[in-house]
């Protein structure tokens, strides 16, 4: 999948037209994108779409206009496209109760070594980019990706072929398997890689 580049970008006069109507058709895309794995983790797949999306937003909310600068958070979000044979994720833990997030973060320290795809019988463990997590404090928002094999990839839009997302930490066990609407949105990820 190509990388966000800067001809693909917006200006900041333009994009505050066309604002509202890109942002719903992010949110439109990302129903498809966004799998809820039991009720405290939730992962939205990215693309070449969402980065864009993203990039404009923080431009246009920081009012980032110098030309390195903008350079800079291209660099940032790009590294969150999929490479080939790849998806990426944000894994959000999220947690509503304001007085027991540290807790609840305390006590799934080790996610990163707990989170998984499988494609029918074979399984991909995420892997978490570095400096997120350590062994006495986890970060609420992590960026995985998942690697697959090739007959992976080819199995993913295959009918009959289950694809979920498994979380199997000791204090946290879930798992979500992808509707027709999530795999054929992933699937085309896959394919443009």
């Amino acid at each position: 999948m190509r990388k966000v580049k800067l001809e693909d970008l917006t200006g900041p006069s333009r994009y505050a037209e066309m604002r509202d109507e890109f942002r719903r058709r992010i949110i439109a895309l990302k129903r498809h994108r966004r799998i809820g794995v039991g009720d405290r983790v939730t992962l939205v797949f990215e693309n070449f779409d969402t980065i864009l999306f993203q990039t404009q937003e923080m431009l246009h909310v920081e009012r980032i206009n110098d030309l390195d600068r903008v350079r800079e958070e291209l660099d940032v979000y790009n590294e969150l496209i999929p490479g080939e044979n790849e998806l990426s994720a944000t894994l959000l833990i999220e947690i509503t109760e304001q007085e027991g997030i540290a807790a609840e973060l305390k006590r799934l320290i080790g996610i990163d070594e707990h989170v998984a795809l499988r494609v029918g019988e074979q399984a991909f463990p995420a892997l978490f980019a570095p400096g997120r997590s350590t062994d006495e404090k986890l970060s609420a928002v992590q960026y995985v990706r998942f690697r697959l094999s090739p007959d992976a990839v080819e199995n993913f839009a295959r009918e009959g072929v289950a694809v979920d997302i498994v979380i199997d930490h000791p204090n946290y066990q879930a798992r979500a398997t992808l509707d027709e609407g999530q795999r054929a949105s992933l699937a085309a990820d896959l394919a443009a890689t």
